[in-house]
C-alpha cells in the first residue's frame, strides 16, 4: 500500500520572482581551473621576460602554437595557456584532462585536481540571474604533419563529477568508490580511467556543501514571511547522535516552500543544552533566529528543553510570538502501537506468509488465483510487510479479505510453509475486531499523508476524530476487555496531545485554515478567551505595520511642535480607528463566513481570496507555514522511512552532513556548485552520450559487430 509523495520542492522566493532554478544560475565562461588546493595550481610566469633556452619537452608536440607566437593551445580540447607557461604545468594539462594520451611514449605525469572545464558556468551575481547558452567545445584544426588525435576522447574527470552526484543522490559514503571491484569494473570498460581516492571525493563533497550552504543563506533573505522549523533526530551507525533542521514557509504566490538547513552532530550526553546550542547555531548562520514563528520537535524530552529555552530566550528579546508544538504524526504512531499490541503474535504469522508470497512467483500466482476464484480482492505484488503502520494494517487487511486463499495456499505448500502460520480461531476473531476498529485510524493517516499541505487545523481536525473513536470504544459494552483496556490508554495519549497544543497560537493557526476556522477544532480550543487573544495579536501586528501607508506615527521634530501637534494627533487617531475596524470587519467577515469544503486548497483559496482580506492574508501566510508534524508523513508511516533510516545510519561522520544535505538542496532545485563554479550535469550527460555515440560508430567497433 502506498500514499501518495508529500513531498513539497522548493519553487520561487521573494525579490525578483524568479524561479528556484535561475537563482544559482551560471553564465558562460572560459575553462577555468577547479583545484583543490593552491599547490596543485600551475605557477604564473611573467610573459614580459622570454625564456632564453628553447623548450623541446615531449609534451610540446600535443601543443599548437598560435600565429603571433605568445599562446599555445591543446590540440585535444583547445584550452589556452601562456607561450611562457612551464612544461610541467603542460603536463600536468595532459594528465587530468587527458589520460592515456602518453601511451605511445610512456611518460608518467603526476595527477592533479578535479578540473571539468568543459561544464563549468562561472556565478552572475543573484539579484540579476540571466540564463546563458552552454558552452561549447570548439575542435581545433591539425597539421598534416601534427600528430591525428581522435575526435571524442573522454575526459574522464566528467566521470568523477558524475559519481559525485550518484554518491549524494544514493546517500552513499565516498569510500564505495575505494571497492576494490567496482574499480576494476571500470577498469574493464576502459583500463585508462582513473577515479578520484576516497579523500579527494570527500574535500570535493565538503566544498560543494559549503558552496551550496551560501546560496541557501541568500535565498532566505529574499523571503519576506516568517519561518516555521521542524526538528527530527537519529543515530548513525557509530552511535553518533544527529539532528535535521528544516525551514518551512509560504511565498507570495501562495506556494509552500521546505529546505533543509543543516544536519548537525549533538554531542553527549545528548539533552536539552546540546539540542539547544546546536539549533542556535544553525539560526544565527542563516540570520533567521529573529523570524522564527514556531517549532514542530520529534516529541522527545531534550528537544521539548530546548524549544522551551528558544522560547525563554525570544520572549526575553520580545521577539515573538513564538510556540513549539510536539509532533502530530508520531502521536499517532504511538497511538497505533498500542492498539496494536493485542494482534502483535498474529501479525507475525501473517507476515512470515507473505514474506514467502513474494519470494516465489509460484506461490503468489497460485494465492492469484485463488483469491479471483474466491473474490477475495485484487492484490499487487510485492506486498507490503514493513513493520510500520502501513505493513501492519495490510497485514490485517490480508486476513479480513482474503483469509480463504491464505488458508488453502498454505495447505497447498505445507512443505515450504510452516503450519504455524495458520490462524487460530482465537486468531481470526481477534484480527477481524482489531481491523474493524483501526480502520478509521487507516483512513486518517492516509488522508494526512496524502494532503498537499497538511495544516495543523485539519491535523488537529482528524486528532479529535481519533480521540472520539478510541473513547467511544473504551466505553462501549460491546468491546471485548483487551480493546477496552487498548483504547483506554490510546484516548489518554489523544487527549494530553490536544491539551499540549491547545494555546492561543494553535487556534489562530487553526482558524486561518478556511476549512475549519471556528466550527471544526476540537472543543479544547474553542474558548473565548483565544478569539479575542487572536484580534489583539492581528491588531497589534498586522493591521498596519505591513501597510505603512495607513500607519500614523510622528516623528521627533513634529513632536515638539506645540499647535500642531494637538491637530496632527487627533487625524493620527482618526486614522487608526478607520484602520482597526477595517481590519476588524476583516476578521469578522471570515469567520462569519462558511468554512470552504475540506477538499479546499487551501493555500489556492487564500491566494484568490487575498485581495478581500489584505491584512489577514499576511497573517496566513506566517501562520498556515506552522507544521503540525515533525517529519513528513509518509516517511513515518508507509516503508518509505525504512529507506531513509537505512541511509541515515550508514552514512560516516566524514560525510553524513555534506551528503545529506547536498542532495536535500538538489531535490529542492538548487545549483550543484563547486567553489564560484557550477558543475552542468545536464552538459556532462550530453558529452557522454556523445562518446558513447562516437564510440559505437568507431571502425574498431564496427570491426567487433562484423566478427
Amino acid at each position: 500500500m502506498e500514499w501518495g509523495d508529500n513531498n513539497n520542492h522548493y519553487k520561487t522566493y521573494k525579490g525578483d520572482q524568479k524561479p528556484m532554478m535561475d537563482v544559482a544560475l551560471i553564465s558562460n565562461m572560459d575553462p577555468v581551473n577547479i583545484d583543490l588546493s593552491s599547490s596543485d595550481k600551475p605557477v604564473p610566469v611573467n610573459p614580459q621576460k622570454p625564456r632564453k633556452k628553447t623548450m623541446t619537452s615531449v609534451f610540446l608536440k600535443f601543443f599548437e602554437t598560435a600565429a603571433d607566437g605568445k599562446t599555445r593551445k591543446c590540440k585535444f580540447c583547445g584550452q589556452s595557456y601562456s607561450i611562457a607557461t612551464a612544461t610541467g604545468n603542460l603536463g600536468r594539462h595532459l594528465a587530468n584532462r587527458h589520460p592515456g594520451y602518453d601511451k605511445s611514449t610512456g611518460e608518467a605525469v603526476n595527477n592533479v585536481a578535479p578540473r571539468p572545464t568543459a561544464v563549468a558556468k562561472k556565478s552572475q551575481p543573484q539579484t540579476q540571474p540571466q540564463p546563458q547558452p552552454q558552452p561549447q567545445p570548439q575542435p581545433q584544426p591539425q597539421s598534416q604533419s601534427q600528430p591525428q588525435v581522435k575526435a571524442n576522447r573522454v575526459d574522464y574527470d566528467h566521470l568523477n563529477w558524475l559519481l559525485i552526484r550518484w554518491l549524494v543522490l544514493a546517500s552513499l559514503p565516498p569510500s564505495t568508490l575505494e571497492e576494490k571491484w567496482l574499480v576494476n569494473s571500470y577498469k574493464f570498460l576502459n583500463p585508462s580511467i582513473q577515479l578520484w581516492s576516497g579523500d579527494k571525493y570527500k574535500n570535493v563533497l565538503g566544498e560543494v556543501f559549503r558552496s551550496m550552504k551560501e546560496d541557501v543563506k541568500t535565498m532566505l533573505e529574499h523571503v519576506s514571511s516568517k519561518f516555521s522549523i521542524t526538528l527530527d533526530f537519529w543515530t548513525s551507525f557509530e552511535q553518533i547522535f544527529y539532528m535535521s533542521v528544516t525551514c518551512h514557509w509560504i511565498d507570495e504566490n501562495w506556494c509552500f516552500q521546505k529546505l533543509l538547513l543543516d544536519i548537525s552532530y549533538i554531542p553527549y550526553p545528548y539533552g536539552g543544552a546540546e539540542i539547544y546550542r546546536s539549533l542556535i547555531k544553525v539560526l544565527k548562520f542563516y540570520n533567521i533566529e529573529n523570524r522564527i514563528m514556531s517549532c514542530t520537535h520529534d516529541n522527545s524530552q531534550g528537544a521539548m528543553q530546548a524549544c522551551h529555552t528558544l522560547k525563554e530566550n525570544l520572549d526575553g528579546q520580545k521577539i515573538g510570538p513564538f510556540c513549539y508544538i510536539p509532533c502530530a504524526a508520531r502521536t499517532l504512531n504511538s497511538i497505533i502501537d498500542d492498539g496494536l499490541k493485542s494482534a502483535k503474535k498474529a501479525i507475525s504469522k501473517i507476515r512470515e506468509f507473505v514474506m514467502e508470497l513474494n519470494a516465489s512467483s509460484v506461490i503468489s500466482e497460485d494465492f492469484v488465483q485463488l483469491t479471483a476464484a474466491y473474490q477475495e480482492g485484487t492484490w499487487k505484488f510485492p506486498l507490503d510487510f514493513t513493520t510500520r503502520w502501513s505493513g501492519n494494517y495490510q497485514m490485517l487487511d490480508l486476513v479480513c479479505k482474503a483469509g480463504k486463499s491464505m488458508g488453502d495456499v498454505i495447505g497447498k505448500y505445507d512443505e515450504i510453509l510452516d503450519s504455524r502460520m495458520l490462524l487460530s480461531s482465537a486468531d481470526k476473531s481477534l484480527v477481524n475486531i482489531m481491523h474493524q476498529y483501526l480502520e478509521p485510524f487507516y483512513k486518517t493517516t492516509n488522508n494526512i499523508c496524502t494532503t498537499k499541505v497538511p495544516t495543523v487545523g485539519l491535523v488537529l481536525f482528524f486528532m479529535d476524530h481519533i480521540l472520539e473513536t478510541s473513547a467511544t470504544s473504551s466505553e462501549s459494552r460491546h468491546s471485548p476487555e483487551w480493546l477496552k483496556s487498548a483504547a483506554e490508554g490510546m484516548t489518554e495519549k489523544a487527549r494530553n496531545y490536544i491539551s499540549q497544543v491547545s494555546n492561543m497560537f494553535t487556534y489562530m493557526t487553526a482558524i486561518l485554515d478556511p476549512r475549519i476556522k471556528g466550527e471544526l477544532i476540537p472543543e479544547g480550543l474553542t474558548s473565548e478567551n483565544f478569539l479575542d487573544e487572536a484580534r489583539t495579536h492581528f491588531m497589534r501586528n498586522y493591521s498596519t505595520s505591513h501597510f505603512p501607508s495607513m500607519s500614523s506615527g510622528y516623528n521627533a521634530q513634529e513632536t515638539e511642535d506645540g499647535g500642531s501637534v494637538s491637530f496632527a494627533e487627533e487625524i493620527a487617531r482618526k486614522k487608526r480607528r478607520a484602520s482597526m475596524n477595517s481590519a476588524t470587519d476583516e476578521l469578522t467577515q471570515y469567520l462569519a463566513e462558511a468554512p470552504a469544503p475540506i477538499p479546499t486548497d487551501v493555500l489556492e483559496w487564500w491566494k484568490v481570496n487575498s485581495t478581500r482580506y489584505p491584512r489577514l492574508s499576511v497573517m496566513a501566510r506566517d501562520f498556515l507555514a506552522v507544521q503540525a508534524t515533525s517529519v513528513v508523513p509518509e516517511e513515518l508511516f508507509c516503508g518509505k522511512g525504512d529507506e531513509i533510516e537505512k541511509q541515515r545510519f550508514c552514512l560516516a561522520h566524514d560525510s553524513a552532513q555534506a551528503i545529506l544535505c547536498i542532495k536535500s538542496w538538489i531535490q529542492a532545485g538548487i545549483k550543484f556548485k563547486f567553489k564560484s563554479t557550477e558543475i552542468d550535469y545536464e552538459r556532462l550527460m550530453e558529452l557522454a552520450a556523445t562518446s558513447a555515440a562516437a564510440t559505437d560508430n568507431s571502425p574498431a567497433s564496427s570491426d567487433k559487430k562484423q566478427k
